[in-house]
């Protein structure tokens, strides 16, 4: 839902789930531009071997209640 006063915007309604879903894809994006900045200035990353080791450690630690 959009409402307006005097011919412009003034709210927006949108449904808890829509909300939770936008905001989500907003923090991917603001995370993926910050990504791709470090990648261009030269920032090392991570191997794809790097990154798995790092998610099964990650899945082991929730998995053991060490992490919240």
């Amino acid at each position: 839902m959009h409402l307006t006063k005097n011919g412009e915007g003034d709210l927006v309604v949108m449904d808890v789930e829509a909300f939770a879903r936008r905001e989500s894809m907003l923090r991917l994006r603001e995370n993926l531009i910050a990504a791709e900045e470090g990648r261009l200035s030269g920032k090392n990353g991570y191997s794809i071997d790097e990154v798995s080791s790092m998610m099964k450690a990650a899945v082991r630690e929730v998995l053991h209640g060490k992490r919240e």
